[in-house]
């Protein structure tokens, strides 16, 4: 085993570690206020990593379209979900996701990033039509959001007026991700990558354990 396959290694085992510090110090009481204030930094981390591994055979014009465009679509449909309600439903965005433009964190756009890019990543090798691979896609993305919703106001991140989560919130979530997903495969853009299985999994088992013991 080469030097580099030694580091991709070491990487893919790091993520679900860090995901389980992260998991221990939101459940210890004394550590959870710092904690819950790292949120962001940690997705900057997540992209980062995705894009140390994302396809270097990839066009940098396919790639640089494809994250720009998410990314401030993404910011664009919460900026006018949050001060609107028309949407997602009635909601805002508490203090842990950072600095706010229009009542909504800049982060969140990245977000939207990172979850298109991990979701579409893990079915691309799928030997199976693209409609199957978006539809796939789309509905892991709507999974994420089912257990994410649970977590969300208890780590200071966004909170529901009514307190119930509408299910307008989980349609609009899945059609949007479905525009995401065809916009990946109209631009052709490769996304295959090392460690999007893992950082999604890592997440997703993240927000399912606070979940449980948070609740």
């Amino acid at each position: 085993m080469d030097f580099k396959q030694n580091i991709d290694k070491m990487v893919r085992i790091f993520i679900p570690v860090f995901y389980s510090v992260g998991v221990a110090g939101f459940i210890i009481p004394l550590s959870y206020p710092y904690f819950e204030k790292l949120i962001p930094l940690t997705l900057i981390l997540s992209f980062i990593l995705l894009v140390v591994y994302h396809p270097k055979q990839t066009s940098y014009g396919s790639t640089i379209l494809v994250f720009t465009c998410i990314y401030f679509s993404g910011l664009i449909v919460e900026m006018i979900g949050v001060n609107t309600g028309i949407i997602f439903g009635e909601y805002s965005y508490g203090p842990n996701l950072g600095l706010k433009i229009f009542n909504t964190p800049v982060i969140i756009g990245l977000n939207w990033l990172i979850l298109v890019y991990t979701t579409s990543s893990i079915f691309e090798k799928f030997n199976v039509p693209s409609i199957f691979k978006i539809l796939l896609a789309s509905a892991c993305m709507l999974a994420y959001d089912i257990v994410l919703e649970q977590i969300a106001p208890l780590t200071g991140m966004w909170k529901w007026h009514e307190g119930n989560i509408p299910l307008k919130n989980y349609m609009a979530w899945f059609v949007i991700a479905l525009v995401f997903q065809s916009f990946i495969k109209i631009v052709g853009l490769k996304t295959e990558n090392a460690v999007s299985k893992n950082l999604f999994i890592s997440q997703f088992v993240f927000f399912l354990i606070l979940t449980i013991f948070l609740k």
